[in-house]
């Protein structure tokens, strides 16, 4: 390969990565605004964030009773049948009724904050290892989200669910920001390096 033809096809594929980063950045952005939007409008992203999960159980359950089928004979085939059931039957609940599935899934959640905090108190007082400060402000912390979300419930799950997700969306769009604009940095700055030893390379052959 001539050393111009491999500068070329240096520069294409620096540039389809740095389109791949740029595309990977313009969803990020995207994700960014809808959790900005979720956070403003807890409420609509609570019920859009039910009826989701509600969906993607059906849609899981359709799958796993296709592949139980497909299975069948098997010692397989009657526990897919159940668990494609199960899947089924909580996402035509939760889609029907999304209000009630976001209390029970907001009740569920400060039991867990409850019973995180108080593991990770009661560890903290015990251990007392080198992550003693931290680990009890986490488990203080903790303790208070899952008071402070049952003193609310149900009222609550109006908006626990849909602050959790459109939080989710927020962070998980920064870093993809994050990760395009300094993935496009990092490609811009090698590919001239990559060019310019092409082109070193090329006038050294010539010379010789």
């Amino acid at each position: 390969m001539s050393p111009r033809r491999g500068s070329a096809t240096t520069r294409t594929q620096g540039k389809r990565l740095s389109r791949s980063f740029g595309w990977l950045a313009v969803l990020g952005v995207v994700l960014a605004v809808a959790g900005i939007i979720g956070l403003v409008y807890t409420g609509l992203a609570t019920l859009t964030s039910m009826l989701l999960f509600g969906w993607l159980l059906l849609v899981g359950g359709l799958v796993g009773l296709l592949h139980a089928v497909q299975s069948r004979g098997s010692s397989f085939f009657w526990l897919g049948v159940v668990v494609a059931a199960l899947n089924l039957a909580a996402g035509v609940v939760i889609i029907r009724r999304p209000e009630v599935a976001a209390e029970a899934l907001t009740m569920f959640a400060a039991l867990l904050f409850l019973t995180g905090g108080v593991f990770r108190l009661v560890g903290s007082l015990v251990v007392r290892g080198p992550q003693f400060g931290w680990t009890l402000v986490q488990g203080a912390f903790g303790l208070l989200l899952g008071i402070l979300v049952l003193a609310e419930w149900p009222s609550s799950s109006q908006y626990v669910i849909g602050c959790f997700f459109s939080l989710a969306l927020l962070f998980d769009g920064l870093g993809l920001i994050a990760t395009g604009v300094g993935g496009r940095g990092i490609v811009n700055l090698v590919q001239p390096e990559e060019t310019g030893k092409s082109e070193q390379r090329g006038q050294d052959q010539s010379y010789n």
